[in-house]
C-alpha cells in the first residue's frame, strides 16, 4: 500500500489527467461562484509580485470581487474550470492577475511552478447557509489511545508519547497515527452522522474521508437548519461529552475555515479525498491510478 508523499510528478499527473474526471461527483453546493474562497497549499514557498512581501506557501482566493459594503460585484470564475485550471497551474492562473499580491510568473524565475500540496474550499458561502462541517483526525484518535496505554509523567511532547505507544513504528510507519486510528476516525464519522440523522432529524449528510480522518457533513439547507454559532456551539458538546466523540470543535465553530476540496490529493499521503458510504471503507481504493509504488 502507498503511504508517502507524493512527488511532484504524481501531483501533476494527478490533477492533469483524474482530477477533471470527479468534477462533476462534486457536491452540488461547491460551484465557482459559491464557496467565498478557494485556497492552495505549496511544499514550497512560492514568490509574489511584490518584492518586499514574504513568499508565500499557503493561499486564499476570493470567488468575487466585492464593493465596500461586501456585496458581490464582479465574479473571479467565469466557471468550474476556471477553479480546476488554477489549481492545475496555480501561478500562471492566479486569479489576482497581474496584482501586486498574485504569485510571481514561474516563466520569469529559476524555482519551478508551484503545484498544490493541498486544495481546500471556504466552508463559508455565498448562496447557502454556512457548511457545517464536523472533522474527526486520526492524529487526535493515536494521541488519546497513546495516553490511555503509557504512563505519561505529564511534560512528553507528542512525539515521545506516540513512540512509547508504538504508534510511530506502526504502519504507516513514522508517521502521528496507526493505520487503525485512521479506520476509527471512519467509525466515528459514521457515527457522527448517525447522531445527527437521529438527534438533529437531518435529511441530508455527508461523510468524506480525508486523507487523515474524515469530515462529516449537515447540509439540511432549509430555513430551520441554518444552525447559527449557538447551535454549533451545542453540537459540539453533544459529541464531546455526551457520546464522546473526539472532533476538533474549533472546525464546527469558526466559519472561517477551509475544508479539503473532495476528490482532491492529500498529497502527504498519496490519497483522493472522497465521499465514503460505508464504515468499511478500504482506504487503499483511495490511491490515485498516477501513483507508482
Amino acid at each position: 500500500m502507498t503511504w508517502r508523499q507524493a512527488t511532484r510528478e504524481e501531483i501533476y499527473s494527478y490533477y492533469a489527467e483524474e482530477f477533471t474526471s470527479y468534477v462533476d461527483d462534486l457536491p452540488e453546493f461547491i460551484t465557482a461562484n459559491g464557496p467565498k474562497q478557494y485556497a492552495v497549499a505549496f511544499r514550497d514557498p512560492h514568490p509574489v509580485r511584490q518584492d518586499d512581501v514574504p513568499d508565500k506557501d499557503f493561499i486564499r482566493r476570493d470567488t468575487w470581487q466585492t464593493n465596500r459594503s461586501g456585496n458581490r460585484t464582479t465574479p473571479e470564475f467565469s466557471s468550474f474550470e476556471d477553479v480546476v485550471e488554477f489549481i492545475q497551474h496555480p501561478a500562471r492562473n492566479d486569479p489576482l492577475g497581474q496584482r501586486n499580491f498574485a504569485l510571481a510568473d514561474p516563466a520569469l524565475l529559476e524555482k519551478p511552478s508551484p503545484l498544490p500540496e493541498a486544495v481546500y474550499y471556504a466552508l463559508d458561502h455565498w448562496e447557502r447557509p454556512w457548511v457545517l462541517l464536523v472533522d474527526i483526525d486520526a492524529k487526535d484518535i493515536a494521541r488519546q489511545r497513546a495516553t490511555d496505554t503509557v504512563s505519561e509523567d505529564g511534560d512528553q511532547d507528542n512525539e515521545t508519547l506516540l513512540d512509547a505507544a508504538g504508534i510511530l513504528d506502526a504502519e504507516p510507519a513514522g508517521y502521528p497515527y496507526a493505520f487503525e486510528d485512521i479506520d476509527r476516525a471512519i467509525e466515528y464519522g459514521f457515527e457522527v452522522r448517525d447522531v445527527l440523522e437521529e438527534d438533529f432529524n437531518a435529511e441530508e449528510t455527508m461523510v468524506v474521508y480525508s486523507g487523515q480522518g474524515v469530515h462529516v457533513y449537515l447540509l439540511d439547507t432549509d430555513l430551520a437548519h441554518r444552525y447559527d454559532e449557538q447551535s454549533r456551539e451545542v453540537l459540539n458538546d453533544l459529541l464531546l461529552e455526551t457520546y464522546d466523540i473526539p472532533i476538533d470543535p474549533v472546525v464546527t465553530a469558526d466559519r472561517r475555515r477551509v475544508a479539503r476540496l473532495p476528490y482532491s490529493l492529500h498529497a502527504d499521503v498519496c490519497s483522493i479525498v472522497q465521499p465514503v458510504e460505508s464504515p468499511d471503507f478500504d482506504v487503499r481504493s483511495a490511491t490515485p491510478e498516477v501513483i507508482t509504488e
